[in-house]
C-alpha cells in the first residue's frame, strides 16, 4: 500500500493539468476550513478540483504544493483510515521543505471510498499547514453523521450539471456582450440554443451524444445514482416503490407531490410500502441529488411540511427521458432551468399560493436581502394565460410588498399594454445574466 501511494502521490505531482471548460462553481471563502466539493454523479466534481490546482498554479503556487489524489481505485480497495497517514508520510518524504513552512494544498478526490475519513481530515487541518478539498458523489458528504465528525469544519461547493452559460461555453458559443447590445441575430441563434439545451440537458458526458446514446448514458446516470446512493447506503428493501417514485418525480418536473397521495396509489398497485418510508425515500433522493423539492412560502413549519411540495430534476435533460406522454412540455424545461439557476445564485426559493388561491412559481430570497417573485411561463401569447399570470403576481405583490415581480418567458417581445411593475424577461438572456 505504501509504495503504491507514493508512486501516485509522483505520478499525479508529475500530471499536468487537463483542458476542460471552466465552470462557474462559488468556492466559500472562509480560511481553515475542509471545502467539500458535492454534487450528483457525473457533474463534473474532479474537473472543477483541477480547475481550482489550475487556478492555484496560476496564483504562484508551485506545482509540487498542489496534490490530487483520486481514491476511486481499484488498486485501494480495503484501504482503511489508518491508511490515509501513510499520504502525509509520503508526500513529505519527497518534499520536506514543504512542511510547517509552506502551505501545501490536497485535492482529495471520491474520498469517501475510505471508512473513517473525517477524523483524519479534520486532524490534517489542525495539524499541518495544509489546505484540504474533498470530493464525493455518494450522499455521505452530506449526511448527519459526517457533518457532526467534521464538526463544523467542512463548508460547501455545489456542483450542478453545466448551467445555460457553461452550456454555450463548451460549446464555444458564449455570448461576449452583453444582452442588450446582441443583434436580432444573436438573439434568435440564443433562442435556439436555448430549446437544444432543454433537450440535451447539462450533463458534460452527454454533451454532442446522439439522442439515442444520451438517453442510455442519462438513464445510467439515474439508476447508478439510485443504487449505489440510496438502495445501498440506505438498505432499501421496496425497491420497486422506490424505482416508481423516482419516474414519477423526473418525469412530472414542477409537479406537485404529496407523500399522501403516491402512499395510496402505491397501495392500489398493491404495493405495502409504510408512509413514513415513502418520507425517507424522497429525502434520500434529494441527497443523492436526483432531485430538488421546493416547499410552501411560509413562517409555519407545519403548514410547510403538510402542504405538497415542487419536485425539479437536477438537470432538464432528465425530463424528456422520463416524461411517460412522449411530449415534455417546454415549459416544465424552463421552469426547471429557473430553479436551478436560483439555487446556484444561492437564494433561498419557495412557492406561493395566496389566499385567493393563485400559485407564484418562486419566491426568491438571495443573501443581499433581495425579494422577487418569479413566474414562468414559456408562451404568454395566449391573452387568457397572460392575463392569468399578471393577477396572481399583483395578487401575491400584496403579501410580499417587498419583492420584484417577474415574468420569465421565451418570447417576452410578444408582451405589450401590462404593468409597468411587472418585469418581462428573455428566458435565455435571464439564464446568462
Amino acid at each position: 500500500m505504501r509504495e503504491l501511494i507514493r508512486q501516485k502521490i509522483v505520478d499525479s505531482l508529475a500530471s499536468p493539468v487537463p483542458a476542460f471548460t471552466r465552470r462557474d462553481v462559488r468556492l466559500p471563502g472562509v480560511p481553515g476550513k475542509t471545502t467539500a466539493v458535492i454534487g450528483m454523479r457525473r457533474t463534473g466534481k474532479t474537473t472543477f478540483l483541477w480547475q481550482v490546482l489550475g487556478d492555484r498554479l496560476k496564483q504562484g503556487t508551485a506545482r509540487e504544493g498542489l496534490l490530487y489524489f483520486n481514491f476511486e481505485d481499484e488498486r485501494l480497495a480495503g484501504m482503511n483510515a489508518s491508511d490515509l497517514q501513510i499520504i502525509v508520510e509520503e508526500y513529505y518524504r519527497l518534499h520536506p521543505e514543504w512542511r510547517d513552512k509552506r502551505k501545501t494544498v490536497f485535492f482529495l478526490d471520491e474520498i469517501q471510498a475510505v471508512p473513517g475519513w473525517e477524523p483524519f481530515v479534520r486532524r490534517l487541518l489542525d495539524t499541518e499547514k495544509i489546505e484540504i478539498f474533498i470530493s464525493g458523489s455518494s450522499a455521505r458528504l452530506l449526511s448527519r453523521e459526517v457533518a457532526t465528525s467534521m464538526r463544523g469544519r467542512a463548508m460547501e461547493a455545489l456542483v450542478h450539471p453545466f448551467s445555460f452559460r457553461e452550456y454555450l461555453r463548451h460549446r464555444g458559443k458564449e455570448p461576449k456582450a452583453s444582452s442588450d447590445q446582441m443583434t436580432k441575430a444573436d438573439r434568435s441563434a440564443l433562442e435556439k440554443d436555448l430549446l437544444e439545451y432543454f433537450a440535451s440537458g447539462g450533463f458534460p458526458e452527454a454533451q454532442n451524444a446522439a439522442v439515442r446514446d444520451r438517453y442510455e448514458l442519462l438513464r445510467g446516470y439515474v439508476d447508478t445514482a439510485l443504487f449505489r446512493d440510496v438502495v445501498e447506503r440506505h438498505s432499501v428493501t421496496h425497491v420497486a416503490a422506490l424505482r416508481w417514485m423516482v419516474r414519477h418525480l423526473l418525469g412530472n418536473a414542477g409537479g406537485s407531490f404529496s407523500v399522501n397521495k403516491f402512499y395510496n396509489d402505491t397501495r392500489s398497485q398493491g404495493l405495502a410500502v409504510a408512509k413514513d418510508t415513502l418520507h425517507d425515500y424522497l429525502s434520500y433522493l434529494e441527497d443523492a441529488f436526483l432531485i430538488r423539492m421546493v416547499s410552501i412560502a411560509s413562517k409555519s413549519e407545519r403548514r410547510r411540511m403538510v402542504n405538497p411540495r415542487k419536485i425539479y430534476p437536477i438537470d432538464p435533460g432528465l425530463i424528456p427521458i422520463y416524461d411517460r406522454t412522449g411530449n415534455a412540455d417546454s415549459g416544465h424545461m424552463l421552469e426547471t432551468c429557473v430553479m436551478l439557476e436560483l439555487e446556484r445564485r444561492g437564494a433561498d426559493i419557495a412557492y406561493i399560493r395566496t389566499q385567493s388561491g393563485y400559485e407564484i412559481d418562486f419566491l426568491a430570497l438571495f443573501p443581499d436581502g433581495r425579494e422577487e417573485l418569479i413566474q414562468v411561463c414559456a408562451d404568454l401569447d395566449d391573452p387568457v394565460v397572460r392575463d392569468r399570470e399578471v393577477r396572481a403576481l399583483l395578487d401575491a405583490a400584496g403579501e410580499h410588498p417587498r419583492g420584484g415581480l417577474n415574468i420569465v418567458t421565451l418570447h417576452p417581445e410578444s408582451v405589450s399594454g401590462l404593468p409597468e411593475r411587472i418585469a418581462f424577461h428573455s428566458a435565455a438572456r435571464w439564464l446568462l445574466s
